[in-house]
């Protein structure tokens, strides 16, 4: 069974920074690609970044590239969101996911329950 857990979310003011942390448990990390979504109130699933298996390639959506960073450390098991320059649009829950190398949601198979991520204008 794979559980993924986040953590590093909160509050920041616009123009701030946060760093989110996803930790897998399982022993096939490496072999699949790791994303992000994220989920305003009222709003649907969007996807934020995505990293495949050897984090040696990166796709972003539009509203976070230049401003948002993926990347992943396999020997921790863990996937990583760098958010700079950080916007109240940006207030969402933000999920991390395994699965292939996709901005599509039905590519992911498994699920983090989510961490808070408000920002203040």
């Amino acid at each position: 069974q794979v559980q993924l857990v986040e953590s590093g979310g909160g509050l920041v003011q616009a123009g701030g920074s946060l760093r989110l942390s996803c930790v897998a448990s399982g022993r096939t990390f490496s072999s699949y690609a790791m994303g992000w979504f994220r989920q305003a109130p009222g709003k649907e699933r969007e996807f934020v970044a995505a990293i495949r298996w050897g984090g040696g390639r990166t796709l972003y959506g539009d509203s976070v590239k230049g401003r948002f960073t993926i990347s992943r450390d396999n020997a921790k098991s863990t996937v990583y969101l760098q958010m700079n320059s950080l916007k109240p649009e940006d207030t969402a829950v933000y999920y991390c996911a395994r699965g292939s190398y996709s901005y599509i949601n039905s590519q992911y198979d498994y699920w983090g329950q989510g961490t808070q991520v408000t920002v203040s204008s």
